[in-house]
């Protein structure tokens, strides 16, 4: 390491540098459609959403409108497109009439006219319109149960897919015979725009066979009427091949990889050696914070697979299956796994934070572990097993001084850790 720049400073930058990577203003303008011959309607749902807005009415020249609905504290301002706000991780009324109001906007377009979505991380809950038959209160149950069961999110959004009226391309086919254009900024593992959001506007290829059998596999009880709408086929979604989806674009102007890859940079300008593990880990958060432990381990013992000072950058999403009355959320959870397993190691230190600000249900983006960051907590009489068994990775961190806050970030590229092996 550099002497100019402490460990927790460069882990700081790291995630900084992460997060700009993905600001909507850096990437909407190249990605841009020709403007059409009829109206420019713009739809969009997301934690990013309402920043991709703000970007489109900075560079297109011509006249448009539209709506689109982000986090609660995500609204910036924009001139033609109206911004409102739902509820998320769990969907509200908000989200509801939001949905509603989105796929009344593209009722009626014409073969000229162009839709433009906007689409990132977080619509799932933001855009919330129940398969006919199905009540808001029912998607409420199901989405605190998937939550809390630890089905990694490609799971969830396949059976949000096939109880949503307007997710799992139903969006896309509502507007046809307009052409459709989405943009995307990805917070899933694996980029699939699928599993984007649920997919509002692309074809999905997974069937309500296929939800069943995640609930079952979960032991997640569900409401007749729900079971029904699966067992029926009533909640088949939208196909790829569907006519109504040809000639549909999609394009990812934001991923967690280019994340990793920023955050990389940083680390070369100060002397530390990156290594991007990978941008699609999954797996319970603990035992992902275990293989950390291990592999920081055996940097600082044998220099492999680098030697020290060297940064492991990964991204991803993890699940924590909850058993526990704490305040956590998945990246706490990991790093305070990490901590355990790590015991204090004197090189390592660590970060792990969303890069949307918010990690599980509190408005804190994650921590910083340091190595003495286990002596701190045992000085207030914190038990840090203790404390990751009862899923508490927030008052953990909290307590000691070591919560990340950013605010809202208006973007949204999922899961950024960075574990850092000082010489």
């Amino acid at each position: 390491m550099t002497a100019v720049i402490d460990p927790r400073t460069l882990l700081r930058r790291m995630f900084d540098a992460a997060i700009d990577s993905a600001q909507p203003a850096r990437h909407i303008q190249r990605f841009l459609p020709t403007a059409p011959s009829g109206r420019l309607v713009v739809v969009g749902a997301g934690k990013a959403s309402a920043a991709m807005a703000q970007a489109v009415e900075k560079c297109w020249s011509g006249p448009l409108s539209g709506l689109v609905v982000t986090r609660g504290g995500y609204a910036v301002p924009c001139r033609h497109i109206e911004i409102i706000e739902g509820s998320h991780p769990v969907p509200d009324g908000s989200s509801l009439r939001a949905a509603e109001r989105i796929l009344a906007s593209v009722q009626g377009l014409k073969p000229d006219d162009l839709v433009l979505a906007l689409m990132s991380g977080g619509a799932s809950a933001l855009l919330t319109l129940p398969l006919a038959g199905l009540a808001l209160d029912d998607k409420q149950a199901l989405n605190r149960a998937l939550l809390t069961s630890g089905a990694p999110i490609g799971e969830m959004n396949c059976v949000r897919r096939h109880l949503s009226g307007i997710k799992g391309g139903r969006l896309a086919a509502a507007c046809f015979p307009a052409k459709v254009v989405t943009l995307v900024i990805s917070d899933v593992p694996g980029d699939n725009p699928t599993d984007i959001g649920s997919g509002p506007t692309v074809g999905d290829p997974t069937t309500c066979a296929d939800a069943l059998s995640i609930l079952d596999r979960y032991h997640i009880e569900m409401q007749p009427k729900v079971r029904e709408a699966l067992t029926s086929g009533r909640g088949e979604t939208v196909k790829p091949d569907d006519p109504r989806l040809r000639g549909i674009q999609t394009h990812l102007i934001a991923t967690p990889q280019m994340a990793l890859e920023a955050a990389a940079v940083v680390a070369r300008a100060h002397g530390v050696q990156p290594l991007i593990l990978s941008d699609r880990i999954e797996g319970e958060a603990r035992d992902v914070g275990k293989v950390l432990a291990g592999i920081a381990q055996q940097v600082a013992a044998h220099g492999q697979p680098a030697g020290a000072p060297c940064v492991l950058l990964s991204g991803g999403e993890t699940t924590v299956t909850v058993r526990g009355d704490g305040s956590g959320g998945r990246n706490v959870e990991l790093l305070l796994s990490l901590a355990v397993a790590l015991d204090g190691h004197p090189q390592v230190h660590a970060i792990a934070g969303d890069t949307d600000g918010v990690d599980g249900a509190e408005d804190i983006a994650g921590a910083y572990l340091s190595p003495d960051s286990l002596a701190r907590a045992r000085a207030l009489g914190i038990n840090p097993r203790a404390s990751l068994e009862r899923n508490d990775g927030h008052g953990f961190f909290k307590a000691i001084g070591d919560s990340v806050v950013t605010g809202p970030t208006f973007t949204n590229v999922n899961d950024f850790r960075a574990v850092l092996i000082a010489g």
